[in-house]
């Protein structure tokens, strides 16, 4: 049975996707929108048939299948593999579930769209490719899936290519991730090197059995992060996550929440026990996730535009998850992203149908006063806000964000025989990045929402665009009460599931802890609250002049930089190789060397037809000389003949 249901999980929305594509214009946009639910909702279906399967098997089985060999070449195979087991069983879940719901939004979202059949054909291909990606048994198979996202993402970024804005953001984004997936790459071919295979479960039992050196791990690993630091728009690669706003909405949401970014922490996720033997290397990657958190906290908080905000939340959340990574609790992670893609996919909908109503205005200091003309996008976008933020008990985005607290604070990095670093640095960041984010995304709330009506609202929104966000709601309200901290009513069942043998618990955990991880999104609240929320609010708009502001709320700072340490040199380069310098150079040396070889060679024929000229004379006078007594007069040889007689007695007589 899982030999036909696992392939059909990926067949199926890349079915969708050939459909779509090759009856282009021969589709009207219902029955195009049709066709990609169905495709996405048969593989959704299938993933929860499956999961059923899977979890009414052995403990620690799986489901495989090896759809056929791929390559065999010096003692290093390859196979077009799939897998499902309880890592892959969590993602697919999100990406089809998810994944089937933006779809039902983005038929209402793009009806009116004449590129709805490429629209629809592009998100169908990046569902197939998350998937490939998700379920790759082998590490070769899954970098077609990896590169198979970055394709999507770059034409559905740019979709509206009509805009030379939009058509910039999709080359960004895909330079800037195809610089970690060379990364990726060569931590690949290392560990092909060192390992003799590049299947998960080969290189993951290799690691253990101490086939590798501890540097090669190190590199092999910090080889893997590279890559996945720039698919999940990480410090320093996360300047291209807010340009790919320009986009559908709906793509917006299915990158943002099931798909591309979350390709990075899973990645990780999925080969734990190789960064659990690179400890400097997990280091890292805490620090880093600690940082990007921070920092896209504060750069959401000085945004003015709507969906550049939920950007970079996306960034300062998959910080946490990378946080959760580099302390080793990569269950907390994978509960993180979970959870966020219930909300984020949530907060991306609704701030679409927005948009959408308010005339396409994005700039929240121009909307206001919206919760009387849009009651239910009010409700939704609020779930979604609260359950970013985390209020305690009553949000997913609570448990999964305590989860991730909690294993900072008990971790205690072995970085050296001598010298160990705590967690609890990076816990007070985690805590702060709390408080910041419950401040930036209810300042949100309260400017677009309440307060003084801005830009008028028009329309309604469509039944088929609310099914959606209700479901979401739901999801991001309750689906968090699966795994519950210590101090609670104790409720592992997330990391029971996820690892059977060793549940995440800290049962000695003191209760302070857990209240000040729900504290802090409280006063977040409150502050938020104070500033924008009153009816005469402290502070409408940050000051937009300020100097430290501006390159915060335009991105530039981190572009700039790019642009003189990358960009610049590049482009000197590239202006080097249109001059031809070095090909102006060599022209130059073999005309040179051609105009002496022209002047040797003269200088050579002109000496020699010298010689030749004088040799010719002297020949000619030599032959000359002869003639002068050979002339045929008797007189002169009797002459001679007396003479040389003469000179021969007169020898003989004087010897």
């Amino acid at each position: 049975m899982a030999e036909i249901l696992l392939p059909l999980l990926v067949l199926c929305p890349l079915a969708a996707s050939l459909v779509v594509f090759l009856s282009a214009g021969r589709m009207g946009a219902r029955a195009i929108g049709t066709v990609a639910c169905a495709g996405v909702g048969i593989s959704a279906v299938v993933s929860i048939v499956l999961s059923v399967m899977l979890l009414s098997g052995p403990v620690a089985g799986g489901l495989q299948v090896t759809l056929w060999p791929w390559m065999r070449v010096a003692g290093l195979s390859a196979d077009i593999a799939f897998t499902l087991d309880r890592i892959s069983m969590v993602m697919v879940l999100v990406v089809t579930i998810v994944g089937l719901l933006i779809h039902v939004y983005a038929a209402g979202y793009m009806r009116d769209d004449p590129g709805i059949a490429r629209f629809f054909g592009c998100m169908t291909l990046f569902v197939a490719a998350m998937l490939v990606l998700v379920l790759a048994s082998d590490l070769l198979c899954l970098f077609i899936g990896w590169e198979g996202v970055g394709l999507c993402s770059y034409l559905l970024i740019g979709f509206w290519y009509d805009d030379p804005a939009n058509t910039a953001a999709a080359r960004k984004a895909f330079y800037m991730t195809r610089m970690g997936d060379v990364a990726l790459l060569c931590g690949l071919l290392l560990l092909a090197c060192a390992t003799g295979s590049l299947r998960i479960g080969s290189v993951l039992a290799s690691v253990a059995d101490g086939r590798l050196p501890a540097s090669g791990v190190n590199v092999a690993a910090a080889f893997i992060l590279v890559g996945a630091l720039a698919k999940s728009a990480q410090i320093p690669f996360q300047a291209w996550l807010p340009d790919a706003m320009a986009g559908p909405t709906p793509t917006s949401a299915l990158i943002h929440a099931a798909t591309m970014v979350t390709a990075g922490v899973y990645l990780i996720a999925r080969v734990h026990d190789l960064f659990a033997m690179a400890a400097p290397v997990m280091a890292l990657t805490a620090v880093l996730g600690a940082l990007t958190l921070l920092m896209g906290a504060c750069t959401a908080l000085v945004q003015s535009d709507l969906k550049r905000i939920l950007a970079w939340s996306t960034i300062s959340q998959l910080g946490y998850m990378f946080l959760a990574l580099g302390c080793g609790v990569w269950q907390a992670a994978l509960f993180h992203l979970m959870t966020h893609a219930f909300f984020k996919a949530l907060l991306f909908l609704t701030a679409g149908a927005v948009i959408m109503r308010a005339g396409h205005e994005q700039d929240i200091f121009r909307l206001g006063g919206l919760r009387r003309a849009m009651p239910g996008l009010t409700a939704a976008f609020v779930a979604g806000a609260s359950a970013l933020a985390g209020l305690p008990l009553v949000t997913a985005g609570f448990y999964s964000k305590e989860m991730i607290l909690s294993g900072v604070w008990h971790v205690h990095f072995g970085l050296t025989r001598e010298w160990t670093l705590s967690g609890h640095p990076l816990w007070g960041i985690a805590l702060l990045g709390a408080f910041l984010t419950a401040l930036y995304i209810f300042r949100c709330v309260f400017i677009v929402f309440c307060g003084k009506a801005g830009t008028r609202a028009a329309g309604r929104t469509s039944r088929l665009m609310g099914i959606p966000l209700v479901c979401l709601s739901v999801l991001s309200l309750f689906g968090g009460v699966i795994e519950m901290p210590d101090t609670l009513p104790s409720l592992h069942l997330f990391s029971a599931l996820l690892d059977p043998g060793t549940p995440l618990s800290h049962a000695d955990e003191p209760v302070w802890l857990v209240l000040a991880g729900a504290l802090a999104p409280l006063v977040g609240l409150g502050v938020a609250w104070v500033l924008w929320g009153r009816p005469s609010p402290v502070m409408r708009e940050i000051p937009g002049q300020a100097g430290v502001i501006r390159p915060a709320r335009t991105g530039r700072g981190m572009d700039v930089l790019y642009d003189r340490v990358f960009v610049q040199p590049f482009r000197l380069l590239a202006w080097l190789t249109r001059l031809d310098i070095p090909g102006h150079a060599i022209t130059g040396t073999g005309r040179l060397t051609r105009a002496a070889s022209a002047g040797i060679l003269g200088a050579r024929a002109g000496l020699l037809d010298m010689l030749a000229i004088r040799a010719t004379g002297t020949a000619r006078w030599a032959g000359h000389l002869p003639g002068l007594f050979q002339n045929g007069r008797v007189r002169w040889y009797a002459a001679w003949i007396a003479g040389g007689l003469c000179a021969g007695l007169a020898m003989a007589v004087l010897s």
